[in-house]
């Protein structure tokens, strides 16, 4: 009996892990699918048009919660609830960007979970300069019936640097 009752237990602590490196790896693509869609808005030519920045704000916002907050900083703005954050997606502040999210830490406890990211991205300013950004992501997630969503996504910026001048020069954002 003592057998079957330890290999209960070695079970369940298995299971335990197994569903924590799962939740892990389904907001490693929750992340991954909010920069695929935030860089569609794009293409070489600059924003997308209206019919197709709708669609992918529309998707966007799907990958938050109804109550969700996204704060993009001094320089992007805040938004709260799901439509504030589809209507923030339509309105590009930029002509391109490519987010490469890096170095996750992601902690789950249950049915939420906290995240930071370092994120780089080449982009170009709406006036047509090349930027490198760099900052940190904060995250928070809530798992919602069997998919994980963003609660809360709270970017700081490191820097804002024009490509041709480099960040060594720039002074350091906040």
């Amino acid at each position: 009996m003592q057998d079957a009752a330890a290999l209960a237990r070695r079970i369940d602590t298995l299971e335990r892990r197994l569903r924590a490196v799962e939740d892990i790896e389904e907001i490693h693509r929750l992340k991954a699918r909010y920069g695929q869609l935030v860089d569609a808005r794009y293409d070489r030519r600059g924003p997308k048009s209206g019919p197709e920045l709708e669609v992918l704000a529309t998707r966007i916002a799907a990958l938050f919660s109804e109550d969700a907050v996204w704060d993009g900083g001094a320089g992007l703005g805040e938004c709260r609830g799901r439509e504030a954050i589809r209507e923030r997606f339509l309105q590009p502040t930029l002509r391109f960007s490519w987010h490469f999210f890096v170095k996750p830490h992601i902690e789950v406890d249950g049915d939420r979970a906290h995240g930071t990211w370092d994120i780089l991205a080449p982009c170009t300013a709406t006036d047509g300069t090349p930027m490198w950004m760099a900052g940190v992501e904060d995250d928070r997630y809530v798992r919602d019936g069997d998919r994980w969503l963003h609660e809360s996504m709270k970017l700081r910026v490191v820097f804002m640097a024009p490509h041709l001048k480099g960040w060594s020069r720039t002074q350091p954002a906040g």
